[in-house]
């Protein structure tokens, strides 16, 4: 019960709900005991005493207890339910809320269509327990105790043959118990994966189709699903196994019933009513426990499920904010790196080693090196995406840390390498980190990003809804929108990772010459391959393999003959080639 105490602040708020419905399963229970002695009475006070005249008052005795048990049915499901889904509201919000404090560490390792999993089939997992498992194991413990009373009520040695195949019976439970649960965690896992194999072949459609692997997913595919398949086997055959014991069990039962029972009727101990009442308070003491199982199933399910989701809950959060964090409108946007190390994973090699720079501010840095040289690093520390594992990173002259996320993170306008556009119009993707802005504000981030002209051109302009991803728009399209939404959260430092990549060379000098107006005033971080992006720059920084290798002026690097010069004369040897050949034809 460990999981169920660790998620207990998510359900017990809203107990009362629960007691409420257990309240009325307390009326269910007992009136369905009461049947079988209503039976009994008809046949020993009625049918062999010949008291025919009872029978009107029976059966209005039988119908008014029907209708209380509906009624109490109704209070009980619906409360129940209620109880369950009141409780998996909040705990999917926690959920998504955990989510979204996450660092990045978290999602460098995680799959999306396993958190899919546990946000969904996992929590109705837990729900389902929730609604139904609590209670229906208190009305087969209700049940057995009643029924049981009422046996030995009529019959104490009957009530004893009857009970001593119950042992056996328990024991099959907890056997059935013991292995069931390992086999579902192995079931939710499986899915898990299964969907994470959905949600990549999906969203790598392109890329499946344009060289023509649709077979080789097709076999991945078929290979998570014979996964998954072979674990709801071998569940399915736990309980095959188990189930029919449990029966035979309880066969055993009803025959030593019949044959005992039959025979105090026979000697007089016993009234045939009796025997019957008691055929039918039998079934209720076995069939519960038989259904224990099905309860043992949901309770193992449940088990799995809250393991999982526990595991988002409890993961941790490595980027804390502190208590007396700063919080304040704008930063001057001085950024410093006193001699930072950054490494990811304990086992691999570091990222970032001994870096350090000064960039006051509206100063621009150009940061240029081989892919995995750590440039995106040192600007995900700016951010505080990551925390050094040794060194300063200070904005203002103060470590970063010290600074609230959203005071730290509304101050830095982040255009990543790959543009995400959210599935809903232009207008609000371009306002996404500052949706009090008016539409003039988005139309003139847009024009600086030279993004303007081909929104009009769209039949709803900005009111332009977009499919998942930016579907629609061509790559230098989704990158101007996403520099357009970082421009207008006018930041004090400004990250361009690769952010001219996706658009051809007139449109990234139209960009350039745009962003050199919004520029002025602000320490931007421009990352990129092409030295025509920030050649520019008031400094750059040459990585390799996470040190900085050379630093200076484009004038300056050109002149030293190091690795700037080297890629330099890659870049620009290539295009003389070029342009020699045209010359030539």
């Amino acid at each position: 019960m460990d999981i169920f105490k660790k998620l207990k602040p998510f359900y017990w708020p809203y107990r009362s709900y629960f007691f409420w419905s257990v309240f009325s399963l307390l009326f269910v229970t007992g009136i369905t005991v009461v049947y079988p002695m209503v039976l009994q009475i008809t046949i020993d006070d009625v049918v062999m005493e010949e008291r025919y005249n009872l029978i009107p008052y029976i059966c209005i005795v039988f119908v008014i207890l029907m209708l209380f048990k509906g009624v109490a049915t109704y209070f009980h499901q619906y409360l129940g339910e209620y109880f369950g889904i009141k409780s998996v509201y909040v705990l999917r919000d926690e959920l998504y809320k955990k989510l979204q404090r996450l660092p990045f560490k978290y999602y460098d390792n995680a799959k999306t269509g396993d958190i899919m999993s546990r946000l969904t089939a996992d929590v109705e997992g837990f729900r389902f327990f929730l609604a139904m498992g609590f209670s229906e194991l208190i009305r087969i413990t209700l049940l057995i105790v009643i029924s049981l009373s009422v046996m030995f009520y009529y019959s104490v040695p009957l009530a004893l043959v009857t009970m001593a195949a119950m042992p056996f019976l328990g024991f099959v439970v907890y056997q059935f118990d013991r292995r069931v649960h390992p086999a579902f965690r192995k079931i939710r896992k499986s899915f898990g994966k299964l969907n994470t194999r959905v949600q990549e072949n999906i969203s790598g459609m392109n890329t499946v189709k344009s060289l023509s692997r649709e077979d080789f997913e097709v076999g991945r595919f078929l290979d998570r699903s014979e996964h998954y398949r072979s674990n709801y086997i071998t569940t399915s055959n736990i309980w095959a196994r188990y189930f029919p014991l449990m029966e035979f069990i309880g066969n055993v039962c009803v025959v030593a019933l019949l044959a005992y029972g039959g025979y105090l009727v026979v000697d007089g101990s016993l009234q045939l009513g009796e025997l019957v009442a008691f055929f039918s308070l039998v079934w209720y003491i076995l069939g519960p426990l038989m259904n224990l199982g099905f309860v043992i199933n949901l309770f193992s399910q449940s088990k799995a499920s809250g393991e999982r989701l526990l595991e988002i809950l409890e993961a941790n959060e490595d980027i804390q904010e502190k208590e007396d964090a700063i919080v304040q409108d704008r930063l001057s946007g001085h950024v410093t790196f006193d001699q930072v190390t950054l490494t990811y994973t304990e086992d691999d090699d570091s990222a970032l080693k001994d870096i350090s720079f000064d960039a006051p501010p509206g100063t621009t840095i150009g940061l240029i090196g081989a892919t995995g040289s750590g440039k995106t690093s040192i600007t995900q520390l700016i951010t505080r995406f990551y925390e050094p594992e040794k060194g300063r990173v200070l904005v203002d002259g103060r470590p970063v840390a010290d600074y609230g996320l959203k005071t730290l993170r509304k101050n830095i306008g982040f255009v990543l390498q790959e543009s995400f556009l959210f599935s809903t119009t232009i207008k609000e993707n371009i306002a996404y980190g500052n949706p009090d802005a008016t539409l003039e504000d988005v139309k003139a981030a847009a024009k600086r990003a030279q993004a303007h002209d081909f929104i009009m051109a769209m039949p709803e302009g900005y009111d332009t809804l977009l499919g998942e991803r930016g579907m629609g728009l061509s790559g230098g399209q989704k990158q101007r929108i996403a520099i357009a939404r970082a421009i207008l959260i006018d930041p004090a430092i400004l990250v361009l990772d690769d952010a001219t990549s996706a658009v051809d060379m007139e449109t990234e000098f139209q960009i350039q010459k745009a962003l050199k107006e919004v520029m002025k005033g602000r320490t931007t971080f421009i990352i990129a391959h092409r030295i025509s992006s920030l050649k520019h720059a008031d400094e750059i920084l040459v990585l390799e393999e996470g040190s900085i290798v050379e630093r200076g002026l484009h004038d300056e690097l050109l002149k030293n003959g190091g690795p700037y010069q080297r890629i330099y004369d890659i870049q620009y040897q290539d295009k003389e080639k070029i342009l020699d050949s045209s010359n030539i034809s």
